[in-house]
């Protein structure tokens, strides 16, 4: 494997596509909409339940598109489909600063899930994993910089901004940075491989040494068996980064103190996202990802009980998401191939959407029903338990074809 420099050096161009694609999808992105909520529900008279039903109800649309539009990565170049994304995405931001109707409300949110967290992410994700074989984790790990750039700085300045703008007025801005983001993106592409072609001259292949189509994973134990991990991750951290502003004032602290936390929390993503990917190269997603889930366990049981503090439980959430982001886009093509990647890893993007829209709204629900965020904070710990027990299993029954094909 090349040293970090020289592996930085000659493909400057392809990670920084990925890192921009990743930091822009922030704008189309729970923690930054959910720096609105509060206004949104002043704007529209929503309650909590109400709000995450409406987020809900776009998520989940956002999730479904995703299924037919994600197979597009195997079919047309990154900069296209990027500069598109980036396009609806500023669009969308333009939409929710102008909207003045509570029905069309749903509508913005599943375009700025769409472009942003959907299209964004996923096509970054296929790009870095199909480019690279020998160096994927280290690659994976990189271009998902942007997600903790992002979450690192922009609730800071968002809540800076708050006290000087209106907040239509910020989404505005984030429209002008979308769309100067096109022209960036369509430098560092301008030499650029074909999906296509990098498919066929690929020889990462998967289990029984083949590539696998979406109706062949569709019907392999070990997909559903990894489906709750798909959705627990995207449910409840998008749940805990949606109520962050309700959560605050149950644990009695500002909201600049809880977004105080992202820049430390974002520290230790990146730290997890770098070593995972180191690792993963070394010993493949099979050994690595049935444990990723574990430290998520510990912050939820933290968040609930404030048994060592909110620093502690950004600790172990940080944990898992910078692992997620590595590990998880490298299993679809390690254990199924990348010749239909896009297609395989846009029906699993639609369920890590998906996720994410009932994550808010069954959390906002129960809220509005008297369950305490804290009580349903114990409950996801739980939950995690049980998906770690169901990648081991998955894990323990496939790896051996896998090794058919090494």
């Amino acid at each position: 494997m090349k040293p970090l420099p020289e592996f930085l050096f000659n493909n400057a161009r392809w990670l920084a596509a990925g890192v921009l694609l990743t930091f822009l999808s922030s704008f189309g992105q729970t923690f930054f909409i959910a720096l609105f909520a509060a206004d949104i529900q002043i704007a529209f008279d929503l309650s909590h339940g109400a709000w995450g039903a409406m987020y809900t109800i776009g998520t989940t649309a956002s999730a479904l598109v995703m299924i037919w539009a994600g197979r597009q990565a195997d079919i047309f170049r990154v900069r296209t489909l990027g500069a598109l994304s980036l396009a609806a995405l500023a669009i969308a931001c333009i939409a929710m600063a102008i909207n003045p109707w509570l029905w069309f409300l749903p509508i913005v949110i599943f375009a700025l899930r769409f472009a942003g967290q959907g299209m964004m992410s996923h096509i970054a994700a296929v790009a870095m994993a199909r480019w690279f074989v020998a160096s994927r984790g280290r690659a994976l790990s990189i271009s998902a910089l942007g997600f903790s750039i992002g979450q690192a700085f922009l609730p800071i300045v968002v809540v800076a901004l708050m006290a000087y703008l209106k907040w239509q007025t910020i989404w505005l801005l984030c429209a002008g940075v979308a769309f100067l983001g096109i022209p960036v993106l369509l430098q560092l592409l301008s030499q650029e491989r074909t999906p296509a072609s990098m498919a066929k001259k690929s020889e990462s292949l998967g289990m029984c040494g083949r590539h696998w189509d979406r109706k062949s994973v569709l019907r392999h134990p070990l997909f559903w068996l990894m489906v709750p991990a798909l959705l627990g991750p995207p449910a409840f951290s998008t749940a805990f980064f949606f109520h962050q502003v309700h959560y605050a004032s149950v644990v009695e602290i500002s909201t600049m103190q809880m977004v105080s936390y992202f820049p430390f929390f974002t520290l230790i993503t990146v730290g997890a996202m770098l070593i995972s990917g180191a690792l993963l190269d070394h010993f493949g997603t099979a050994r690595l990802l049935p444990l990723h889930q574990l430290p998520m366990v510990c912050s939820f049981i933290i968040f609930s009980t404030h048994i060592f503090g909110l620093g502690v439980g950004f600790f172990f959430l940080a944990l898992t998401t910078g692992a997620q982001a590595t590990l998880i886009a490298a299993f679809w093509a390690e254990f199924y191939g990348t010749a239909h990647l896009g297609a395989i890893k846009a029906m699993a993007a639609a369920i890590m959407v998906f996720g994410s829209a009932i994550g808010p709204g069954l959390t906002g629900a129960l809220i509005d029903f008297g369950v305490g965020i804290e009580t349903q904070y114990l409950w996801i710990a739980c939950y995690f338990v049980l998906t770690t027990g169901m990648m081991w299993l998955g894990i323990a029954t496939s790896r051996a074809k896998l090794t058919q094909s090494l």
